[in-house]
């Protein structure tokens, strides 16, 4: 007790000694009026300025699409006052790394991810595409690739060995670089990791590399700045050792940083991620946004006179015939069929018997409910008269109507038309996970769904049901199993997002035959908006097997393709810029 309580008074006067440098700083030693081009905007260092005026001048000089950031700011409450209308206190805290209290991690490398430098334009586009997806601002591959600014700025990237994709990325700063740091320190930015990686404990392994990289070079800390309700970031920082410090942070009043200053509508606020993304589009072009029912995502868009209620993506423009074209999936594949698309053989469950002759003419079956969304009720690649009778019985727990379709093998694409326009495509992939040797399977679920809840807003998860422990058998395992390290398996065969699929862009992608089969549809179908659900052996190929309509598809899932954008000029043109 008198350790621990010794080496917190120790990191806690260490901090007060570190602060007064900062109030007091010895400005012949530290380069005067710093700042950092990051690609995202400025880092600037606010501590090397004698005038606050400057740094007001410095912070407001660039236009509204930039992410500037004033660090170490020792009058913030004097700087905003100076320019109220323009600048604000971030709502961050920031936490220090010191080198002497860091305990080095001695465990060997990871075997599902290595952990490299940023080294072409290949990676730095996957980097763009992570951000993209975590809501944060990329940068230019050039600057990113800039080998002038090694020193300066130090990027590092993990890498999926299975695939060599890159899932993971986190930037360094280097003050004496920077500044002239006489107190010898660095920061830390931009950690992201991809919400569907799939692999644990990247982020912190990514914090550790560039941990290590500083305090090789014999940096005397490491600082992060993080949101005060990251809770998870949070977390993850105070395990490696991190300790909060009092210092202020600065940014921009603008557009990108408006949700930080403006107090958010808390009606709105509660709409589910697939209504505020178009929410947020609206408000952005001015049109009044009221939430009718957030629970139910239900709100209303007003431009002038005109008014249109939607609950999600589904519109008063989307006619009751429309959806009842895609309620009923067998209505559905029966009218598509009709116009030209492939679809794959089903039947209707009347009887066990007559279940068993269509299994053994198809040898592996698909069974649903003809009515249902978010994947409920669904069995995929059942091949044997025990598994077919308990996924009827399932999908009857849905609807009383069930269907039994020819499996198909391939990839699960999801293509969203709107206005007869096909707008984004993505391959949906089932939830898989990858074995730590010590972890049971249950565990790693449990960890796989916190970070997909997080990326998601709590829409996606693995459900702890007879599915997936069917899903688990058929592998040989069962929730208990120690997954053996580095391998990887499938835990579920829906690729649904809400049963803890991913989703990948493949718009640029897709070839003729799908995108023509998807007008099709969509026309066929008389929806103006629309998720269309096919398999296909690959996306470049004219084959494919078209599955099921759905008439209220998530755009949120499509980032960063234009959904929301083409979904408001479908509801109000006049507000096309």
């Amino acid at each position: 007790m008198e350790r621990a309580k010794h080496r917190i008074e120790k990191n806690y006067s260490q901090s007060l000694r570190n602060w007064e440098k900062i109030k007091n700083p010895t400005t012949k030693e530290m380069t005067p009026n710093s700042f950092s081009e990051m690609g995202w905007g400025r880092l600037v260092f606010a501590h090397t300025f004698n005038a606050n005026d400057k740094i007001v001048e410095t912070m407001c000089s660039h236009g509204d699409i930039c992410r500037d950031i004033a660090m170490y700011v020792i009058d913030p409450h004097v700087i905003i006052s100076m320019a109220h209308d323009k600048l604000f206190i971030d709502p961050s805290h920031t936490y220090r790394l010191w080198n002497y209290d860091y305990r080095y991690d001695n465990q060997k490398q990871n075997i599902a991810f290595s952990i490299n430098r940023l080294s072409n334009e290949d990676e730095a586009e996957q980097v763009n595409a992570i951000y993209a997806k975590c809501h944060m601002k990329g940068a230019d591959p050039q600057f990113l690739l800039d080998k002038h600014a090694n020193k300066l700025r130090t990027y590092f990237i993990a890498k999926r060995r299975s695939d060599d994709q890159v899932i993971g990325i986190v930037t360094g700063i280097d003050h004496v670089e920077a500044f002239n740091d006489p107190e010898g320190g660095s920061s830390l930015w931009s950690l992201a990791v991809d919400p569907q990686a799939g692999i644990p404990s990247v982020g912190i392994s990514l914090v550790r590399q560039i941990a290590a990289h500083y305090f090789t070079k014999a940096r005397v800390f490491m600082d992060v700045s993080v949101m005060h309700n990251n809770e998870h970031a949070i977390s993850l920082y105070k395990k490696l050792g991190f300790q909060r410090i009092p210092v202020f942070c600065i940014k921009r009043k603008n557009t990108i940083n408006e949700s930080l200053y403006i107090p958010e509508n808390k009606d709105l606020n509660q709409l589910n991620p697939y209504a505020r993304l178009i929410v947020d589009e609206a408000k952005r072009r001015g049109i009044v946004t009221d939430a009718v029912d957030a629970d139910y995502g239900l709100f209303k868009l007003s431009l002038g006179s005109r008014s249109i209620t939607c609950r999600e993506s589904l519109s008063e423009m989307t006619t009751a015939v429309a959806m009842t074209k895609c309620d009923d999936k067998s209505l559905t594949r029966k009218l598509v069929e009709k116009a030209g698309v492939t679809v794959p053989r089903q039947t209707k469950h009347v009887g066990h018997e007559s279940d068993l002759e269509f299994l053994e003419k198809v040898k592996r079956v698909v069974v649903k409910p003809a009515r249902g969304e978010q994947g409920s009720g669904i069995s995929v690649d059942i091949s044997n008269p025990d598994e077919l009778k308990a996924a009827v019985k399932k999908a009857e727990s849905v609807c009383s109507v069930v269907l039994i379709e020819e499996y198909i093998p391939g990839e699960d694409l999801r293509i969203i038309v709107i206005d007869h326009k096909v707008i984004a495509a993505a391959v949906r992939k089932p939830p898989s996970i990858t074995g730590t040797g010590s972890h049971t399977i249950s565990d790693l679920i449990h960890k796989h769904n916190r970070r997909r809840m997080s990326a998601t807003g709590g829409e996606s998860r693995i459900p702890d049901d007879d599915e997936t422990l069917r899903c688990l058998r058929k592998e040989g395992y069962n929730y208990d199993s120690i997954l053996e390290k580095g391998k990887t398996i499938t835990v579920r065969k829906t690729a649904n997002l809400h049963t803890g699929g991913t989703i990948h862009d493949v718009t640029d992608e897709l070839s003729d035959a799908l995108i023509a089969a998807s007008v099709i549809v969509s026309k066929t179908l008389d929806i103006p908006v629309t998720g269309l659900d096919f398999i296909v052996p690959d996306i470049h190929l004219n084959a494919y097997a078209f599955i099921e309509a759905n008439e209220r598809p998530g755009l949120a899932n499509h980032e960063p393709q234009p959904t929301a954008e083409r979904f408001i000029d479908l509801l109000f043109p006049e507000s096309v810029s």
